[in-house]
C-alpha cells in the first residue's frame, strides 16, 4: 500500500547539539573533512545508508543517541570547535576583501549568478554534468574567497536522472521523487513570515508561480526556484520537474523562470536580507539569457528608454559559453517566443520585436530562429569561453555578429575552468601534501588510493549486476574484479558521440592484448549517463557493456552505472590515468582531468580544451589527432586516434608504470617523477581559485566599473550615439590610401595619409587605424598591430577627412597594412562591439554589423 502523502518529520535536537543544525545546513561540510567526521560520528553505522548526507543522517538519530551526545562533553568540545570556525570563515575578511581593500573599494559589491544546474554534493543532487559541476565549484570557490556571490538557479523534483542496466546492457533512467524538506534548504520567507514567491504571466490569463529556496555554500547564499506550488495549474507545477527535461515550450518556460524569475529572486532576497544589490549578473550559458530583458524592463519602468537600458544591462553582464557546436545551444521557433512575450505575456511593454531581435539569428534555410546565446552575447557586454583553445572555437562560431571583423577580434575572451581541490582531492592526498613524502610513501599513498576504487567498483559492480538479474550464487567472480597492483584507467564522462566512449573498443584485439597483458596489464572503470532522449550515447553504453561482460575479460574492464559525484570522487583519486579522447576541438574544458591530477592522476589525452594549454611531457601524454578527417573521414579519423592511444598505452605509458628494476628499490622512478610533477605543478594551475581570481579582475571589477560608469544619462548619450552611427555608416568610407616614400628598412617606418569620409559624423566619434604585420602568400595579416591615425586638419571641399600615421617595420620579411574605421566612444568596451567596420574597397558593403539588429 503506496501513501499518497509524502512528508519529513525533523528532529528537534537538544539544546547543547543545536549547532549540529547549522553544520548540517551549511554545504561548507561537503568540502571540510573536519565537519564531515564530526557530523558522520553522530552516527557512524547509519552515514553509509543516509548517503553521506548530514541532513539525512540527523533525521533517523534515536532520541536516546541524542541524549547521550547532549551529555559527551567530548562531543561537545568538538562541536564547539566545529561551529566556531564556520562562524569565523563565515565573518573573517578573506582574500576579496583584501584585494578590494587594495583596490580602494571598487570590486562589485555583489554579483549574481545564473545557471540552470549546480552541483556542489550528492546530498543536492541538481546537477547532470560538467557545466552544473563547474557552476558548483564556482560558487564554493567564491565562498572561499570571500567573493559577494548570489547564486541562482532552478529546483527540479527530480533532478536528473538515476542510471542502471538492463540486462543486456541499456541504460534504464529512473526519477526518484525529492522532497526539498529532506534536502539541506531553507524557504525565504517575507518579514510577515509567508513563503516569498516570484510570479511570471503566461498567455491566455495563466501565471506561473514559483517559491524561493535557499541553500547556503559556505559564505554564497544560492537561490532555487520551484514552482511545485499550489497556485499553479498542473503544467506550471511541472515546469521543474526535472533538469533538461522535455522541450518546446516546457524549456522554453525553464528558461523564463531561470532568467526572469531567478532576477525576481534575487531582488526579492536583497529586499528581504538587506544585501547589496548585484552590480553584475553572469550568466553561465545561454539558459538564463532573459535575466537581460527583465533588466531592461525595470529600467523601462523607472523612465529609460530601451536602447539606453540595453546599453545599462550590458555593461554590468558577463556572458560565458561552454558550447563548441551550434547544436549544442537552446534554439525557439519565434513564433513560440513571441506567444509567450506578447500582449498578456511576459515583459509585454519591450515590445515583441524587439526583444525578438535580442535573439534573433537567420538558419541556413532562412528561417529566423530565436537563439539564446546570441541572446547572452547582445545583452553582455563581457563575454568568455572556458579555455583557450574554446575561446578561440567560440570566436569562430559567433564571428558572424561582427561582420568584416577577422574572427580572432570578436570580443570573446577566456577564461580556463578550474575545479575546487577539497571537493575533488582525497583526504588523504590533502593530508599528505603537509608532509615531505619519500618516494615510497608516494608509491604506498597511491596504491592504497587503487585498493580503495577496487573495493568501492566490486560492490558497485555487484550491486549493478543484481539490478539486472543476477543471482547472489552467480556473482562470485566479482571477487576478482581488479587488482590492486595493476595500472588503472580512468574514463568517466557524459556520453555524448562527440567524447568517443567506445574508442577504446576501435580494434579489440588490441585492447584485449593490452588487458590480458601478462606482464604489463591495464585495467579500465568506465562510467556515464547518456541523455535520456539520445539512443544514439545509449547505444554506445550498451556496447561497452557488452565488451566488459566477456568473461574473458571483465575482471579487466568495468562499467558502473550511475556515475554521480560521490562515485567520481573515488575515481580520481583511485585511477592512475585519466583518459580523455573527444573530437577535437568540441570539448569546451573537461575538467574531469584536472579533478584526477589533483589527486596524482596522469592525463592521457587528446589536446583539447584545458589540456591543449596546459600539456607537459611532465603530466601524461598527448594522443595525435588527425583533425583534418573530422568532416569528411570521421571512421578512417578514429581508426588513426585510436591506433594512436593504443601504441601509447602499449610503447609508453604501461613501461613507465611497471619500469621497477632492483636498481631502482622497486618503485618506477619515473612515474612518480610525473606524479610529483603533476601534484606540484599542474595542481596550482586546474584551482577554481584561480578561475574565481581571473573572473573578479578579468570580468567582474570592469563591469562593475561599466555598470557604475553606465548612469541614465550616460547610457542616454551611448544610445544615441549608437543609433547616430548606424544610420551614418552607409556613408562612412576609406576613400584613398596615400603611402608615403617605401624604402622599408628594419627599424624604419612607413607614412601613411588617408582620405576618408564620415557622413555626417566628427572624426571625435571614429578611430582611423592602420592594421600592420606580417604577410602570408595570400596576403593575410598575421598577428596585426593596430596604429591609430590622426585626423589632419578639418573637412576637404567634398567633406573628406585626412587622417595620417607612421607604421613602425620591427620585423624582416614580408609585411603589409590595410585602413579601416571604425566608431569610438568612452563607454564602448571593446573596438568590435557595435559590429561596424569600414574597410577599403569593396569589404565594406559587407561590415555593417548583426549584433544590435
Amino acid at each position: 500500500m503506496k501513501a499518497i502523502r509524502r512528508f519529513s518529520v525533523r528532529p528537534v535536537l537538544p539544546e547543547p547539539l543545536r549547532p549540529l543544525q547549522e553544520l548540517a545546513f551549511n554545504l561548507r561540510w561537503s568540502w571540510h573533512p573536519e565537519t564531515r567526521e564530526l557530523l558522520r560520528s553522530v552516527a557512524p553505522d547509519s552515514w553509509q545508508a543516509a548517503r553521506e548526507d548530514p541532513v539525512r543522517l540527523l533525521g533517523t538519530v534515536s532520541a536516546d543517541r541524542l541524549a547521550a551526545l547532549a551529555a559527551d562533553r567530548g562531543f561537545l568540545r568538538r562541536l564547539g570547535v566545529a561551529i566556531g570556525d564556520l562562524r569565523d570563515y563565515l565573518t573573517e575578511p578573506r582574500w576579496y576583501q583584501q584585494a578590494d581593500a587594495r583596490a580602494g573599494g571598487e570590486l562589485p559589491r555583489c554579483v549574481a549568478y545564473f545557471s540552470p544546474e549546480f552541483g556542489i554534493t550528492a546530498a543536492l543532487p541538481q546537477y547532470s554534468g560538467g557545466l552544473g559541476i563547474l557552476a558548483g565549484d564556482h560558487l564554493k570557490a567564491a565562498s572561499d574567497l570571500g567573493a559577494p556571490l548570489i547564486g541562482v538557479g532552478l529546483l527540479y523534483r527530480h533532478g536528473y536522472f538515476r542510471q542502471s542496466l538492463s540486462p543486456d546492457g541499456w541504460q534504464q533512467e529512473h526519477y526518484p521523487v525529492i522532497d526539498p524538506h529532506e534536502l539541506p534548504l531553507t524557504p525565504l520567507t517575507e518579514p510577515d513570515g509567508t513563503p516569498a514567491r516570484v510570479t511570471l504571466d503566461l498567455p491566455v490569463g495563466r501565471t506561473l508561480t514559483a517559491r524561493i529556496w535557499q541553500v547556503a555554500v559556505g559564505r554564497v547564499p544560492l537561490l532555487l526556484l520551484d514552482s511545485t506550488v499550489a497556485e499553479n495549474g498542473p503544467a506550471e507545477r511541472d515546469v521543474t520537474d526535472r533538469l533538461y527535461g522535455g522541450g518546446g515550450e516546457h524549456r522554453l518556460l525553464q528558461e523564463m523562470l531561470l532568467g526572469i524569475g531567478g532576477m525576481r529572486a534575487v531582488r526579492t532576497y536583497c529586499r528581504v536580507t538587506g544585501h547589496a544589490e548585484p552590480e553584475v549578473c553572469h550568466m553561465n550559458e545561454g539558459h538564463a539569457g532573459f535575466l537581460g530583458p527583465e533588466r531592461i524592463r525595470e529600467l523601462g519602468e523607472a523612465g529609460t528608454g530601451f536602447d539606453a537600458a540595453l546599453w545599462s544591462v550590458r555593461a554590468g553582464t558577463v556572458f560565458t559559453t561552454h558550447t563548441p557546436v551550434p547544436a549544442g545551444i537552446d534554439r525557439f521557433p519565434e513564433e513560440l517566443v513571441a506567444r509567450h512575450f506578447g500582449e498578456g505575456g511576459e515583459l509585454a511593454g519591450l515590445g515583441t520585436e524587439a526583444l525578438l531581435r535580442l535573439g534573433r539569428e537567420t538558419t541556413a534555410d532562412g528561417e529566423p530562429q530565436f537563439n539564446m546565446a546570441v541572446l547572452g552575447l547582445r545583452t553582455a557586454q563581457r563575454a568568455n569561453g572556458v579555455s583557450a583553445l574554446h575561446g578561440n572555437v567560440s570566436r569562430g562560431m559567433f564571428a558572424g555578429l561582427w561582420p568584416g571583423f577577422d574572427a580572432d577580434e570578436a570580443p570573446i575572451g577566456a577564461v580556463t575552468n578550474g575545479v575546487h581541490a577539497p571537493t575533488w582531492t582525497a583526504d588523504a592526498v590533502l593530508r599528505a601534501r603537509t608532509e615531505a613524502l619519500g618516494d615510497a610513501e608516494l608509491w604506498e599513498l597511491r596504491r592504497t588510493l587503487r585498493e580503495q576504487l577496487v573495493h568501492e567498483v566490486r560492490a558497485r559492480l555487484r550491486a549493478s549486476w543484481r539490478q539486472r538479474g543476477a543471482g547472489q550464487a552467480e556473482l562470485g567472480w566479482v571477487d576478482d574484479v581488479l587488482d590492486p597492483d595493476v595500472l588503472t584507467i580512468g574514463f568517466a564522462r557524459r556520453v555524448p558521440s562527440y567524447k568517443r566512449l567506445t574508442l577504446m573498443l576501435r580494434d579489440r584485439e588490441r585492447l584485449t592484448s593490452l588487458l590480458l597483458h601478462p606482464e604489463r596489464p591495464v585495467q579500465i572503470v568506465v562510467a556515464g549517463k547518456a541523455h535520456p532522449a539520445d539512443d544514439g550515447g545509449k547505444r554506445l553504453i550498451q556496447e561497452l557493456v557488452r565488451f566488459a561482460d566477456d568473461p574473458a575479460i571483465r575482471h579487466r574492464i568495468v562499467f558502473l552505472p550511475d556515475y554521480g559525484m560521490a562515485m567520481a570522487r573515488s575515481l580520481y583519486a583511485g585511477c592512475d590515468v585519466w583518459l580523455n579522447n573527444p573530437l577535437r576541438p568540441l570539448e569546451a574544458c573537461g575538467t574531469s582531468g584536472m579533478k584526477a591530477a589533483l589527486n596524482g592522476c596522469l592525463n592521457l589525452s587528446v589536446r583539447d580544451g584545458w589540456w591543449d594549454e596546459w600539456f607537459d611531457p611532465d603530466f601524461g601524454w598527448e594522443i595525435p589527432t588527425a583533425d583534418g578527417l573530422a568532416a569528411a573521414e570521421p571512421d578512417r579519423r578514429d581508426a588513426i586516434e585510436a591506433a594512436a592511444l593504443y601504441t601509447l598505452l602499449n610503447e609508453q605509458v604501461t613501461p613507465c608504470f611497471y619500469d621497477r628494476g632492483v636498481n631502482r628499490g622497486g618503485l618506477p622512478i619515473r612515474w612518480l617523477e610525473m606524479v610529483r610533477a603533476t601534484l606540484d605543478r599542474l595542481g596550482p594551475r586546474v584551482l577554481a581559485d584561480r578561475m574565481l581570481r581571473e573572473y573578479v579582475t578579468g570580468f567582474y571589477a570592469p563591469a562593475a566599473a561599466a555598470h557604475r560608469a553606465m548612469t541614465p544619462e550616460a547610457a542616454g548619450e551611448l544610445a544615441a550615439y549608437a543609433d547616430r552611427v548606424r544610420q551614418e555608416w552607409p556613408r562612412v568610407s576609406v576613400d584613398h590610401v596615400e603611402p608615403g616614400a617605401e624604402s622599408p628598412t628594419l627599424g624604419g617606418t612607413v607614412s601613411l595619409r588617408v582620405r576618408v569620409s564620415l557622413g555626417d559624423l566628427d572624426p571625435a566619434a571614429v578611430e582611423v587605424q592602420a592594421v600592420t604585420g606580417r604577410v602570408d602568400g595570400d596576403d593575410t595579416l598575421a598577428d596585426p598591430v593596430y596604429v591609430q591615425l590622426k585626423p589632419e586638419g578639418g573637412a576637404d571641399l567634398a567633406g573628406r577627412w585626412t587622417f595620417s600615421g607612421e607604421l613602425s617595420l620591427h620585423r624582416p620579411g614580408p609585411f603589409g597594412y590595410t585602413v579601416r574605421i571604425l566608431p569610438s566612444h568612452r563607454l564602448l568596451a571593446h573596438r568590435a562591439e557595435l559590429g561596424l567596420v569600414a574597410l577599403p574597397g569593396e569589404e565594406a558593403a559587407e561590415a555593417h554589423g548583426t549584433l544590435f539588429r
